[in-house]
């Protein structure tokens, strides 16, 4: 059984190669919980495949994404994230994010992501 730094780090490189929906499927479980900042959180994984859909087709060009730093716990992993990117609606955006997993049974449970505004 992988270890979750196995998992993370399989997650991490489908995102780098441009699989992020790929790593979603693989790694998000059904009943995922996921939340930006202190915004009202996203439930499930079918509402959760929607956001995130909407959020990669509405990024016009992509400069790149780079993990930081690695962390992982009991049943938690956090990545800090530089992230370069411009967006439809949100114009070019140059920032550092941490994202926080929470896993069980294997898949994310929950997910909040920290940045800046």
């Amino acid at each position: 059984m992988a270890t979750l730094l196995e998992k993370i780090s399989d997650l991490n490189d489908l995102v780098l190669q441009g699989k992020s929906m790929e790593a979603f499927e693989k790694y998000y479980h059904e009943e995922v919980v996921m939340q930006e900042n202190e915004n009202q959180p996203t439930i499930g994984k079918s509402a959760n495949r929607k956001r995130e859909e909407e959020f990669y087709g509405a990024i016009t060009e992509f400069r790149g994404a780079k993990p930081l730093k690695v962390t992982v716990g009991e049943g938690i992993t956090m990545v800090e994230w530089h992230y370069d990117y411009t967006h439809k609606d949100w114009g070019i955006r140059n920032y550092t994010q941490i994202s926080v997993q929470e896993w069980k049974n294997g898949q994310i449970i929950k997910e909040k992501f920290y940045y800046g505004a």
